[in-house]
């Protein structure tokens, strides 16, 4: 079962990016328009903070499921997701109805940011916090058979 989980927790980025690209591809009222016209451009246009912060979680539970989160390949896990994040935003620019703009790529870079200090801070940085030790107990239950 832990196997399994290890498998999943390893796959959840790339199927998250998938399904960005997917959602990516359709106008932007596909899913779901909200009544109020500017609640639903607020709501929609703060997600690019969220949505590129939780790719890179993703990136960083991955690496903790094999014990491999260190500072470098940290690192790399958060340029990833920045990456795709300036992808995402020349895929929308081809998009019929869907926007591409520096400031979208800018909310991408800063929710991955924020996430990647918080990481930063807690599990390399500050061995006794709370969110620290969660993520210990966490690879160490991965880590037994």
């Amino acid at each position: 079962m832990k196997k399994f989980l290890t498998y999943v927790l390893t796959s959840a980025p790339f199927l998250y990016m998938i399904l960005i690209w997917i959602m990516s591809g359709n106008p932007d009222d596909a899913v779901l328009r909200l009544p109020n016209e500017g609640l639903d451009r607020f709501i929609k246009e703060s997600l690019h903070l969220v949505e590129f912060g939780i790719l890179y979680g993703l990136f960083v539970i991955a690496l903790l499921a094999h014990g491999k989160l260190q500072f470098t390949l940290n690192f790399a896990g958060a340029l990833i997701a920045i990456f795709y994040g300036f992808i995402d935003e020349i895929h929308q620019s081809f998009v019929p109805y869907r926007s591409s703009t520096m400031i979208d790529a800018a909310k991408d870079l800063i929710g991955v940011t924020v996430l990647f200090w918080i990481v930063n801070r807690t599990y390399f940085r500050n061995p006794d916090h709370s969110l620290t030790k969660k993520m210990k107990r966490f690879e160490a239950y991965l880590k037994k058979d």
